[in-house]
């Protein structure tokens, strides 16, 4: 009897311990209020007004800045007010996660076959976000989107945490690897390139989502980095690292607000949970006649998607965090094929001459592990090797051409 009392009194001591520790884990991370939701439209970065739009709510802001940013290309071109616009070229690259690989890849590889024109804009989401600013700064950056997309590894991107300190915290992992990377390639001298290009009318969007609001925000990127505002490269870094955070998987990401001087913090998560990819808003052009101004220039756009057309077939083991991840993914990817033919349609009505490109099932290497360095490697070259060769560009979405085509 004594050693069972014996044994009883350790398991309360063990459970004791237990205790306190999960009670410990259990105090959420700490954050500022969140922006009141009749003054979220309201809410201004600290010294950077205008940073970003609140696209599906009001996009007219939007649109005066793109107008703008015409009369800056404009005179940068040397054209008289009134001229008519040369045609120009459009880029949007999708998310992904390591699969960026290949887009990274086919803008090397389109590089090196002489052929890959200077983009007017270009968009990007989650691991497209990664890739869009060296894509706007041009093939000297090149070697950034090689180093990055094939020698990274897992612990690169993030650090995994322990079971429990998942579910009461804020992610399953640590993204801290990651911001180290950006850190280290997101510099002073590539936002000067930014703000040069913003300053010739050239466009750089990234698209991250407000989890408070539940919003779509697209983030001007080259304002930001025209700025000189003192916090405007820890800000832009933060935007990627944001659109990159993965609900659930990676921890959100804190924006600093302010309206009328009351401080307050939004949570930004992964642009992918709003949309997979983006170019502009449908109705840009008729808010833009709304306006007194015409948008009707002719324009290339190239779509970039980081994924195949077909779901990848994978057996599903019958544990909770086994099955949500799957549905996640199966969610993202019928998502990201939504999104294709509404800019496609889009692209259709405004005159634009639709271009996509996305892994084909001739690219069958295994995807044994996230980031696993191997498999960026081959499909950073299967993309380059298509890119260099002259990539047959898509004309219409999978899903739309037995309908757009005889």
């Amino acid at each position: 009897m004594k050693r069972w009392t014996v044994v009883l009194g350790i398991v309360v001591i063990v459970l004791a311990v237990l205790g306190v520790w999960v009670a410990r884990g259990l105090r959420l991370p700490p954050r500022l209020p969140a922006v009141p939701e009749e003054l979220t439209v309201r809410a201004e970065i600290p010294g950077i007004p205008g940073a970003r739009y609140w696209v599906g709510i009001d996009i007219e802001p939007f649109v005066r800045d793109m107008l703008e940013a015409r009369e800056r290309e404009r005179k940068h071109l040397g054209l008289a007010e009134g001229a008519e616009m040369p045609p120009t070229t459009l880029l949007a690259v999708s998310g992904g996660g390591d699969k960026g690989a290949f887009g990274a890849g086919l803008l090397c590889g389109w590089t090196e076959s002489g052929q890959r024109p200077v983009f007017k804009a270009a968009t990007g989401i989650s691991t497209g976000a990664l890739i869009a600013p060296f894509a706007f700064a041009g093939p000297d950056y090149d070697k950034v989107l090689r180093t990055v997309y094939t020698s990274l590894g897992p612990s690169d991107v993030a650090r995994k945490r322990f079971i429990l300190a998942a579910i009461i915290n804020d992610a399953m992992a640590d993204n801290s690897p990651l911001w180290v990377q950006i850190s280290r390639y997101v510099d002073e001298a590539l936002m000067k390139k930014v703000a040069e290009e913003h300053e010739k009318g050239r466009i750089l969007l990234v698209g991250t989502t407000n989890l408070d609001a539940r919003q779509p925000i697209i983030w001007n990127m080259g304002k930001i980095a025209a700025s000189g505002a003192p916090g405007a490269l820890d800000l832009f870094r933060n935007i990627l690292l944001a659109s990159a955070a993965i609900p659930g998987a990676f921890p959100p990401t804190m924006f600093r607000v302010e309206v009328d001087g009351t401080p307050y913090e939004e949570m930004h998560v992964d642009g992918g949970a709003s949309a997979q990819v983006f170019i502009y808003p449908p109705s840009m052009r008729s808010v833009a006649a709304a306006l007194g101004q015409e948008m009707n220039r002719k324009a290339e756009l190239y779509v970039i998607r980081n994924s195949q057309v077909r779901a990848q077939w994978a057996p599903v083991e019958r544990r909770t965090i086994s099955i949500a991840g799957p549905a996640i993914g199966s969610l993202i990817h019928t998502q990201g094929m939504g999104d294709l033919n509404r800019i496609y349609l889009t692209a259709q009505r405004d005159g634009l001459d639709f271009n996509l490109a996305y892994i084909d099932d001739d690219f069958t290497v295994k995807h044994t592990a996230d980031f696993e360095t191997g498999y960026m490697r081959a499909l950073f070259d299967y993309g380059f090797r298509q890119g260099r060769d002259g990539y047959p560009w898509k004309k219409v979405p999978p899903m739309l051409r037995d309908v757009t085509t005889p």
